[in-house]
């Protein structure tokens, strides 16, 4: 009898000790979690209609995400050991009708946290004359209030704000490089206590981008989303990002294919003769075939090599 209850006794105390650490580790997975969602515009999303439009996530091959309302950032941060101190802002693409939320978004920012660096995600609103009075501001001002939320987060994050950079994937691209060319524009500026914080990118990432709105090169639904169905030339013009090039233009990376006939590979060429004209450090790839819409091209024995020189590129800011 006695050494039934020794043994019984044993083993309860065996199983407190279990319930005392896996409480433990519960008790400390918030504080451990590595990923955060934000929302943009807590007090209030500016240069916004009242609509019955509601957000819709459509799980496709990728998932599809339209109509968004609350736009924000999700947040993937590589272990403290491991991070290098950058961060990138994540444009997926989706020609201003939709976001690739995954496949250009997700799935980057946990390739780019495994390199220990940070990788964050904007769900930026889409251009909608229902919803905005000024549709192709709203993607822009989504993009700067989301650079100045890195910078402000930077301590906690373990970011350092001089190396907060941006990233995009065909329209998400044009988003990209008109927040690296139009920082600085007083009309897309918000007035709230991030306003004074700087929201230039220290780099820019742009794969298989749209950088301009002229008819020779432009993809024209993604103009058409931003722009309407009939721009003036000075709109034209405006978000034609090539032509916004200066000296102050962040350093920037560029992966076009030739085969793209979504976007022609000429969006990229004219960015890079920009930059070259006007002195601002370019690395451009470009791939004889590839087609459109890649992302991390895995399943392409040549392409999937794009990343690698990104993180070498990077390494090297």
């Amino acid at each position: 009898m006695i050494l039934q209850f020794i043994l019984k006794l044993n083993i309860f105390i065996l199983l407190c000790d279990k319930m005392k650490t896996l409480l433990m580790i519960m008790c400390a997975l918030p504080v451990m979690a590595q990923d955060y969602q934000l929302p943009l515009w807590p007090s209030g999303v500016p240069n916004q209609l009242e609509n019955d439009l509601t957000e819709n996530q459509e799980q496709r091959e990728i998932l599809w995400v339209t109509n968004v309302k609350d736009p924000d950032i999700k947040v993937y941060l590589p272990s403290e050991r491991h991070a290098s101190g950058q961060a990138v802002l994540i444009c997926p693409g989706g020609g201003y009708a939709g976001l690739a939320y995954n496949w250009e978004g997700t799935d980057i920012a946990r390739w780019l946290s495994s390199r220990g660096i940070a990788g964050i995600v904007l769900k930026y609103r889409l251009p909608s004359p229902q919803s905005q009075p000024t549709p192709q501001l709203a993607p822009l001002q989504d993009a700067k209030q989301a650079i100045r939320l890195i910078r402000q987060h930077a301590e906690k994050w373990n970011i350092d704000p001089g190396k907060v950079g941006v990233m995009g994937f065909s329209a998400g691209g044009h988003l990209a490089s008109t927040l690296g060319t139009h920082y600085d524009d007083a009309a897309s500026n918000v007035a709230n206590e991030l306003v004074s914080t700087n929201a230039r990118p220290d780099f820019m990432v742009l794969i298989y981008p749209v950088i301009s709105m002229m008819d020779d090169i432009t993809h024209k639904g993604s103009r058409n989303n931003l722009l309407g169905a009939n721009p003036s030339t000075e709109m034209i013009q405006a978000y034609s990002n090539e032509l916004r090039v200066n000296q102050r233009t962040p350093p920037t990376f560029l992966v076009h294919s030739a085969d793209d006939n979504g976007v022609p590979v000429a969006n990229s060429l004219r960015f890079y003769q920009a930059l070259l004209t006007n002195k601002v450090p370019v690395e451009m790839h470009l791939y004889p075939h590839g087609g459109h819409g890649y992302s991390l091209a895995l399943d392409d024995g040549h392409l999937k090599e794009w990343p690698e020189l990104l993180a070498q590129w990077l390494g090297s800011l």
